[in-house]
């Protein structure tokens, strides 16, 4: 049986996942988009972004270019009921069906020009150091020192990781290959010390190993706080794991809710956080939710199988480590993968725009 008036579809959060499934289903339903900013960012092009202006002007696009059919609302949400979205703006937002998508919280400008902005201060800031201390050696740190390396590879780059080892979401081989690159590049990779960011002078900073790093700019690259912390005290609490995560079952609904679905970092998937996967959530959750609201059954809906391991850490423009299926590979073949374009072309046509 065919309903007569749309249904409302209300996605909250805009990043890889959730502006796919507002894009997929804009001519289906009523669609509303909360989001604290106007425009779409390709996430992990950030870092280049930061050593090239013409990346940023690539990996951002306001949401209006791709989901004309789509409201948005710029704000961010705050409470669930079982029927509406509360905005911290204040507004109500009626939903037949929900997708939480609320993966990381980054603290982004509101528009895409005070974004291209950031980008532009973060360049002018690295392009005027001679010197630059990176704190982190997750994908971000480990990334951001071979764009930095590659662009300029005059300055003196010191990289601290608390960890023992660089790129601890892979294994010990791919990680050897990442820290054997950055070294054969001059970069000083400082394992198993954190970092006093207030300096003790001006450009010197101490490390908990009582090492001193001088430098004139210091970027961090520690973790990103999980955008979940706004989900405590609403409909869905007793669904998030002891990581933060919400509990899907194999629809990717939010267990026990038969009209919320959660995609994208948020979910608590047993398989690594990542743009493409991300991306099958938001394909997988828009075909389940085009045969709800035609009425379908939910034995016909699709099943989500979680995705193979298949990580790709780009170091610099040509080259790259990778591990698919626990083999490893590094240099300029998975360079060739990813790191010329880091799918940026590829994602835009995904989100129906020109590569």
């Amino acid at each position: 049986m065919h309903s007569k008036s749309p249904k409302n579809v209300v996605v909250v959060g805009g990043g890889i996942a959730g502006a796919l499934v507002a894009k997929h289903l804009q001519n289906h339903a009523h669609v509303t988009l909360i989001d604290p900013k106007e425009y779409f960012e390709i996430i992990w092009a950030s870092m280049r972004s930061m050593v090239d202006q013409s990346f940023a002007e690539r990996s951002t696009v306001d949401y209006s270019e791709f989901l004309p059919q789509v409201k948005l609302i710029t704000s961010y949400a705050a409470n669930i009921t079982e029927s509406e979205v509360l905005t911290a703006k204040g507004d109500r937002v009626p939903y037949d069906y929900l997708v939480i998508a609320t993966g990381h919280v980054y603290s982004d400008p509101i528009t895409r020009t005070e974004g291209l902005i950031k980008y532009q201060e973060a360049f002018d800031k690295i392009k005027s150091s001679s010197s630059i201390l990176i704190i982190g050696g997750g994908p971000s740190g480990v990334e951001l020192a071979g764009e930095i390396v590659n662009e300029f590879p005059d300055k003196k780059i010191t990289l601290v990781h608390r960890g023992p080892r660089l790129l601890q979401f892979i294994g010990s081989k791919a990680s050897q290959k990442g820290l054997e690159w950055l070294t054969s590049k001059k970069v000083e990779v400082i394992l198993n010390q954190s970092v006093n960011l207030t300096p003790t002078l001006e450009g010197v900073y101490q490390t908990s190993g009582g090492e001193t790093i001088v430098a004139d700019h210091y970027i961090n690259c520690t973790g990103i706080q999980s955008g979940s912390s706004w989900l405590k005290d609403t409909i869905v609490m007793n669904n998030l794991d002891m990581h933060g995560k919400l509990i899907v079952d194999k629809h990717l609904r939010v267990d026990g809710h038969r009209n919320i679905f959660a995609i994208g970092d948020i979910t608590n998937l047993p398989e690594l956080k990542q743009g493409y996967l991300a991306m099958r959530h938001a394909d997988l959750t828009a075909k389940n939710m085009k045969l709800l609201l035609v009425g379908g059954t939910e034995e016909k809906m699709a099943v989500y199988k979680p995705g193979r391991s298949i990580a790709f850490v780009s170091l610099g423009k040509k080259d790259a480590v990778a591990e698919i299926n626990g083999f490893t590979m590094s240099g300029c073949f998975p360079g060739l993968i990813k790191s010329g374009d880091l799918f940026v072309g590829k994602t835009r046509k995904t989100y129906g725009l020109q590569s």
